[in-house]
């Protein structure tokens, strides 16, 4: 029972590789790719292939089975993330900057 097996897998998986071996037309396998929460879901391929290098992230440097930020085999790219900030001057609203005549301007710069 596909839906059985998919319930035992999100209890006591890793959440990071999880595959299934079957008929290449099965309806089965791709079913199992698309309801399988993993980083990693295959159809008749080794979880070996769950691999930073494999996938063309350098050399793997960790593994995240998180949901946030990272998840699967990590590069170093995957543990750095972006910090966006927002300075204002007194209160602004979306709506100043807007428009065919904005009241005010955007300002980036780099930090």
């Amino acid at each position: 029972n596909m839906d059985e097996a998919i319930d035992w897998i999100h209890k006591y998986g890793s959440g990071h590789t999880e595959s299934i071996v079957c008929a290449e037309d099965s309806d089965a396998g791709e079913e199992f790719l698309q309801r399988v929460d993993a980083a990693c879901v295959f159809k008749n391929a080794s979880t070996r292939f769950a691999d930073g290098f494999r996938f063309g992230l350098g050399a793997e440097v960790g593994i995240s089975t998180g949901r946030i930020h990272a998840r699967g085999p990590v590069g170093v790219e995957g543990l750095l993330t972006v910090k966006w900030q927002l300075r204002s001057s007194g209160i602004n609203t979306v709506t100043e900057y807007g428009g065919d005549n904005p009241q005010k301007v955007y300002t980036h710069k780099e930090l």
